[in-house]
């Protein structure tokens, strides 16, 4: 996480100015607590006036970006989180590169060209292993700040309703009799918050940007339907130190895109049920009011950062109910079953064409299940980890599956979200793999004839029928049957 609480930090491209009179005072690094509010710079002479800080430790152009961003954070009036603020800090959090030097850049035509035949080929592959037809309307190659873009307007769906549970909350922690005289601090916390929300996503989402290989990588679809997309400069950096030609890793990874947008575009419901599972989950969640309190009735006013770092330490419990265990179950299977299919249908279709297919898989399930950073940030932020818990167990099912049903029975299980296997399942595979299934498609069928059908019969009981409505010497229901053979 960044050191400058609300992400008010000297903009990456000078990042020496000012240095001198940051180091004053106990700015950041002093070791001395939080003495550089709103990271404008530390207190000269060990002051207590943050605007003193400002005018002493930076020059007209710090001092004028450090307004600009304090005025953006006071004068936020959308929902609770300020995505402008994410976006623009995810963004900076991708100029600055990664730890070991790696620098986002534009992709060349020649990375573009290579992502095309990449996703061609792979798609190709897999018409061999699946009965899922491509689902790759097109392919493209992004850079991180391509996909930072590409990938907020779902981030939105995911965090907004955890978000506004939190902003309701810290509307509520003021004692009853002030809060009809705190209309302004109400709105101003609520402008805090979308802040604070704001800069903690925007950072975990510019360090999620230099890890991610594509728009699929957490299980779930970010990226616009039918567009299959893979970060050249993050599969070049993934590849380094597996001794992999750089050909393999990108067919490999292609494999596993590919896959996946075949997955949600030929699964009309399996979109909305994963992102109602988030929601479900995030219905959930209660906020931890008393420690709220204790940080507001604590509140330094030079120190808002510290209402931050409560944020960052986690004030989000889920519900010790059933319906909330149901829900953290029911998204943790889904996520285990399209990742254990994408699996198992990528090795199948990679394994006679790459001769690195295991040593990619078995890097490829270590990352899934470890998870990077930026995954234990929305884990801390929104109490929940995106990752399949359970992803070598729903592999070796559906690598079962295949074996027992075929491609086409396998893979007609999605065909209804009843259908698939439970976390029950997960446990006894060879058991479910021999287990009769109902065919929905049937089923869809008789309700519909029935549905049609009903009103043109009309028989009462009086008319001599029977309950049944049958007439004598007309086929009989199932349990008149039972009467007469008794």
């Amino acid at each position: 996480m960044s050191d400058t609480p609300f992400g008010f930090g000297l903009p990456p491209e000078e990042p020496e100015n000012g240095d001198d009179g940051k180091r004053k005072g106990g700015g950041q690094g002093g070791g001395q607590g939080p003495a550089n509010p709103f990271g404008f710079g530390g207190l000269p002479g060990g002051g207590d006036n943050p605007f003193a800080a400002m005018f002493g430790s930076m020059n007209p152009g710090d001092l004028g970006a450090a307004f600009q961003q304090l005025g953006q954070m006071l004068s936020y009036e959308g929902g609770p989180v300020n995505w402008d603020m994410a976006k623009d800090i995810a963004r900076q959090t991708v100029a600055r590169g990664t730890a070991d030097g790696s620098k986002d850049a534009s992709v060349t035509d020649g990375e573009r060209a290579a992502v095309e035949e990449a996703v061609r080929l792979a798609d190709l592959w897999l018409d061999g292993v699946t009965s899922l037809p491509s689902g790759s309307g097109t392919a493209v190659a992004w850079s991180r700040a391509e996909w930072v873009e590409a990938t907020l307007p779902v981030w939105k769906d995911l965090v907004d309703p955890v978000a506004e549970r939190v902003g309701a909350a810290m509307g509520g922690v003021l004692p009853e009799e002030m809060q009809a005289m705190a209309g302004p601090l109400l709105g101003m916390m609520r402008s805090m918050g979308g802040a604070m929300f704001g800069t903690q996503i925007g950072q975990a989402l510019g360090v999620l940007a230099n890890e991610v290989v594509g728009s699929t990588d957490i299980g779930l679809p970010l990226g616009p339907a039918g567009k299959a997309a893979l970060l050249p400069v993050n599969i070049e950096t993934f590849g380094s130190g597996l001794e992999v030609p750089q050909e393999e890793v990108r067919l490999y990874l292609a494999l596993r895109e590919a896959a996946h947008q075949r997955l949600f575009a030929h699964v009309p419901w399996l979109r909305s049920h994963l992102f109602g599972a988030v929601e479900g989950y995030a219905r959930g969640i209660k906020v931890d009011t008393s420690k709220l309190e204790d940080v507001v009735g604590q509140l330094d006013p030079t120190h808002p950062e510290q209402l931050q770092e409560a944020l960052q330490q986690g004030m989000f419990q889920p519900e010790d109910t059933p319906e909330q265990k149901a829900a953290l179950a029911r998204l943790e299977t889904a996520l285990a079953l399209v990742e254990g299919w994408v699996d198992a249908v990528v090795h199948a279709a990679a394994a006679p064409h790459l001769p690195s297919a295991d040593r990619l898989r078995e890097t490829l399930r270590r990352r899934r299940a470890s998870g990077g950073p930026a995954e234990q940030t929305f884990a801390t932020l929104i109490g929940l980890e995106l990752r399949p818990r359970r992803l070598r167990d729903a592999s070796r099912l559906w690598a079962s599956l295949t074996d027992a049903r075929g491609l086409e029975g396998r893979d007609g299980l999605w065909e209804h979200p009843d259908m698939l296997p439970t976390a029950a399942d997960l446990d006894d595979p060879d058991g479910f793999v021999h287990r009769e299934h109902l065919d929905f498609s049937e089923l869809d069928k008789m309700l519909g004839e029935a549905a049609k059908g009903h009103g043109a019969q009309t028989p009462k009981p009086e008319d001599g029928k029977g309950e049944s409505g049958n007439a004598e010497g007309e086929p009989g229901s199932g349990d008149e049957k039972g009467e007469s053979g008794k």
